[in-house]
């Protein structure tokens, strides 16, 4: 009869590959800038056009429409 043998937990099984870190430090993971709730009137297709991607893109549409005006914004700066 063979015997079975156990895993043991402390070896590696196969060969190993070092993966390089890639993941930001803590504090970059943190907002760099705070955001400010405002009122904003936009026409009906721009809104119904941002609400159709964001269905989608499985995210909130504000969240889009934020990220357009940062990236404007960032571009025509100073």
């Amino acid at each position: 009869m063979k015997k079975i043998r156990g895993i043991d937990n402390n070896k590696p099984i196969g060969e190993l590959t070092e993966v390089a870190d890639f993941l930001p430090p803590p504090e970059e993971l943190v907002l760099s800038e705070r955001t400010i709730k405002v009122t904003l009137r936009l026409d009906e297709s721009s809104l119904k056009f941002f609400k159709e991607q964001a269905r989608k893109n499985h995210t909130k549409y504000q969240k889009m429409i934020r990220k357009v005006l940062e990236k404007y914004s960032a571009k025509y700066a100073d």
